[in-house]
């Protein structure tokens, strides 16, 4: 592992907490935000739904936006943290290649991904959040069920990771 690879923050995943700990890879800060903090926020975009859902004994453990027990967040949870943060969410057309990304954006902070996962042996089907971030020039993979960060080699075998994860995102295989 080279110096800067062990200076690269990678947090490994726990039970269904992938989008916290996509989140603090991507800002490479442990504290960028908590368990507390991502259950804040879904909370708060329950609050403010115009189209509250009624309350079930369900309601208790199955939120609109996470699952209390294991922590699996949503897309909105997502959103609402980066742009607390200052950031914004661009969404990318799939059917236009990871060739359409401006890989070169000083704007670009890093990419997220949510891809289909089976665990489990196959029983358990979910999905997970993965996030990719350029640190000192490299891109790296920082998904949290990774035991270290894997850097890519070069652009075109960034670009390969997600065109084979962008054309299989709608569907388990």
């Amino acid at each position: 592992m080279s110096n800067y690879e062990s200076q690269i923050y990678h947090e490994r995943q726990r039970l269904q907490f992938c989008l916290l700990h996509a989140l603090n890879n991507l800002f490479q800060d442990k504290d960028a935000f908590t368990r507390e903090n991502l259950n804040s926020i879904a909370e708060e975009l329950v609050a403010d739904d115009p189209n509250k859902e009624t309350w079930t004994p369900l309601s208790l453990l199955l939120k609109p936006h996470h699952n209390t027990l294991t922590g699996n967040y949503d897309v909105n949870v997502m959103i609402a943290a980066l742009e607390g943060k200052g950031k914004s969410v661009v969404w990318h057309d799939k059917r236009l290649g990871a060739s359409s990304i401006d890989l070169d954006s000083d704007t670009l902070m890093g990419i997220v991904l949510n891809v289909p996962v089976k665990r489990y042996g196959g029983l358990w089907r979910s999905r997970h959040w993965v996030v990719m971030r350029r640190i000192n020039g490299v891109w790296y993979n920082l998904d949290s069920d990774l035991v270290v960060p894997k850097p890519f080699k070069d652009e075109d075998e960034f670009r390969g990771f997600l065109d084979q994860n962008l054309s299989s995102a709608s569907s388990l295989k």
